[in-house]
């Protein structure tokens, strides 16, 4: 998979990406991420990527002129219904679709080529999403300085689910969500930690059991921290 972020402060992500799996990833070529400073596609000697509202109001836009060009410079059009196929533009934005384990998954197993907009300031020219962007998605209810935050959790959500991306073939399918509920809770060595036992079910071998136990645990506390993921 190929992964390009589109930023004003590349400099961001220098480390963000050189760390556990995703570094692993890399290496082992099954990723290859990329940022690219949007000011380089700027079309005036002062390099300006962003200028004031149209209509009035606090704050700056950015201008859609070197997103365009960037566009077209990383994929060849701008015209989103002649990307290749397994491309998608993505627009992190407070105003997209919430991003679930679901839609990770889905990029993961569908895209080969990943283009992240990374917003800053009020927003971007509302022409970019009209005609480049395939997704639009937030990470949350809640407003960030920029993207760039966002780009991170959304790249390693993607990262990790990809094929061999991860030492165990079943650890992603047993994640939070990925069954449609929470994981269950989770121990290791020593069995006894401050007089604080591990449960008697995972030590005894009985797997029937303990997937049991976990299945119960997992929908216990799903209903006590997100009874919507129940209802849905």
């Amino acid at each position: 998979m190929k992964i390009d972020v589109l930023t004003i402060f590349p400099e961001f992500f220098d480390a963000v990406f050189d760390f556990g799996i995703i570094r692993r990833a890399k290496l082992a070529g099954i990723v290859k991420i990329v940022a690219h400073d949007l000011r380089k596609y700027a079309v005036d000697k002062h390099k300006m990527v962003d200028d004031r509202p149209f209509g009035g109001g606090d704050g700056m836009v950015l201008k859609p002129e070197p997103i365009f060009a960037a566009i077209e410079n990383l994929i060849g059009t701008s015209d989103r219904d002649s990307y290749p196929k397994g491309t998608r533009v993505v627009l992190l934005s407070p105003q997209g679709k919430p991003f679930k384990q679901a839609d990770a998954a889905l990029m993961a197993e569908e895209a080969e080529h990943l283009v992240f907009i990374c917003g800053r300031y009020e927003g971007v020219d509302e022409r970019v999403n009209d005609v480049l962007v395939t997704d639009e998605i937030s990470i949350g209810d809640y407003v960030l300085s920029g993207g760039e935050p966002a780009a991170v959790v959304v790249v390693d959500s993607i990262v990790r689910l990809l094929p061999e991306a991860l030492g165990s073939e079943t650890s992603a399918s047993n994640d939070s969500f990925s069954t449609g509920k929470l994981d269950c809770p989770h121990y290791t060595r020593p069995a006894e930690f401050r007089g604080m036992k591990v449960p008697e079910v995972l030590l005894n071998g009985n797997h029937a059991e303990i997937e049991k136990w976990r299945f119960e645990k997992a929908l216990e506390k799903t209903r006590a921290v997100r009874p919507d993921l129940i209802n849905e």
